[in-house]
């Protein structure tokens, strides 16, 4: 069936006609805070005490907008007669948020889960050269990350739970057999003790 001239114009109208009766709804921010999607693109937040200086991050950003800068420290062995070690000491890490095109390769690669999407996003600023921010801020955003979402129910065990749980009951079921068998020895030499006669007494006793 060939199509009917002017249905196309006649659907556009009717769209825009249901639209203008439609009431218009306007968030009035800042008083009223948008609710964003859980995994909402803001800022990256850096968790400090993971991050190893492995450099992954600043390599693999296409912009090129991480700036890392560490230096080693020689760590004391652990035990007597150990061999000491070297490890890399953050001294800066930042980002220029002006370059930065939220592609979040850096999360992605970190080995050490060191980044995380915050979903703060109000940071604008009246200068360019004021979007580099340094740890201390990137650190304020990571008590901003959202909780990670709940397993489902039928979902496989973790593998690190799972390696966890088995070792928690090896030592569990080590421990009751040893407090078992210390039991069992206990009761042994108090039936022994029992059992064995007593030493015949001198004929002057009474």
């Amino acid at each position: 069936m060939p199509p009917i001239p002017g249905a196309g114009l006649a659907k556009g109208l009717a769209v825009t006609l249901r639209t203008m009766t439609k009431k218009t709804v306007t968030e009035q921010y800042p008083e009223h805070q948008p609710e964003l999607p859980p995994r909402t693109r803001g800022v990256i937040g850096l968790f400090e005490e993971n991050c190893t200086v492995c450099m992954l991050c600043a390599r693999e950003c296409p912009d090129w907008c991480i700036y890392i800068d560490s230096h080693k420290e020689t760590v004391p062995p652990a035990a007597p007669g150990g061999r000491e070690r070297s490890r890399n000491v953050l001294d800066r890490f930042a980002i220029d948020f002006a370059l930065c095109m939220y592609c979040g390769i850096c999360i992605e690669v970190c080995p050490f889960d060191a980044l995380f999407w915050s979903p703060e996003f109000e940071y604008a600023e009246t200068d360019i050269h004021e979007l580099t921010h340094e740890r201390d801020k990137l650190r304020e955003w990571m008590w901003t990350v959202p909780a990670p979402p709940a397993l489902d129910p039928a979902a496989e065990e973790p593998k690190e739970l799972a390696a966890a749980r088995k070792s928690a009951e090896k030592a569990a079921a080590e421990q009751l057999a040893a407090e078992q068998l210390a039991a069992e020895q206990t009761a042994a030499e108090q039936a022994a003790a029992a059992e064995k006669p007593e030493p015949p007494r001198p004929e002057g006793d009474a």
